[in-house]
């Protein structure tokens, strides 16, 4: 098996570089954790682009929750996308559920659109779902969609567990070729189970701050993640 994907959330340069010395692979970009993580502004994302060389993930979401809000919202959004192409960004984060629990497939058809083709993330939204196989089957085939962001379950990944290792045995399936990105409350003691399952990308943001989110990401937090994820898969 291949080296784990390890991706952090990034909030600004600093924490950037931190998670970028400590093994992390890819980081997710956003703003206002007190939203659950909102899309950058432009500066930012120049900042951080300048200071690693690692990939990038930018949200996009301009508002708490997995709805796209209005039409005025949704314009607003694909603005905000189009800015921040212009600024270099080439990988985003994304994903909206109407009022069913389905995919909003109006407002990710516009941003895939305004992506072009860039490659992007659809994030937990799919842990509240009505149906994540139905959900899958919509988006399949869409330009770009190469991950899944997901705990399993709404309420985080130690009830997800069950459901992440049936998805993993499904790979290859009709909507199930994206990869998973296994995140939301993922604790290192999460990790043997999920190894052994086949699950091979990890997504933290709260687990490598140890003064929580009003402090930076920490380079030896990161280590330690890295180091698990790198460890040998258990057998039997």
């Amino acid at each position: 098996m291949s080296r784990p994907i390890f991706e952090v959330i990034a909030l600004g340069a600093d924490d950037a570089v931190a998670a970028q010395e400590g093994g992390a692979d890819r980081l997710e970009l956003v703003t206002d954790m007190a939203s659950d993580g909102l899309t950058p502004p432009r500066a930012t994302f120049a900042a951080i682009r300048a200071a690693v060389h690692i990939p990038l993930r930018v949200m996009l979401r301009l508002s708490d929750g997995f709805s796209a809000g209005d039409a005025a919202d949704l314009d607003a959004l694909c603005d905000a996308a189009q800015g921040l192409r212009a600024e270099g960004a080439e990988e985003f984060v994304l994903g909206f559920l109407d009022g069913r629990g389905h995919a909003d497939l109006e407002a990710v058809y516009a941003l895939v659109d305004v992506l072009d083709g860039c490659r992007w993330t659809f994030h937990r939204a799919i842990d509240r779902a009505a149906d994540r196989d139905a959900l899958r089957l919509q988006l399949a085939g869409l330009p770009g969609l190469d991950t899944y962001l997901t705990a399993g379950a709404a309420e985080g990944v130690a009830a997800g567990i069950p459901t992440l290792c049936a998805e993993a045995a499904r790979e290859g399936e009709p909507g199930y070729e994206p990869r998973l990105l296994v995140g939301g409350g993922l604790l290192l003691g999460h990790v043997p189970a999920l190894r052994a399952a086949g699950l091979d990308a990890f997504h933290v943001g709260g687990a490598v701050r140890p003064a929580g989110w009003a402090g930076p990401v920490d380079v030896r937090a990161v280590r330690v993640w890295r180091d698990a994820l790198d460890s040998p898969v258990p057998v039997g």
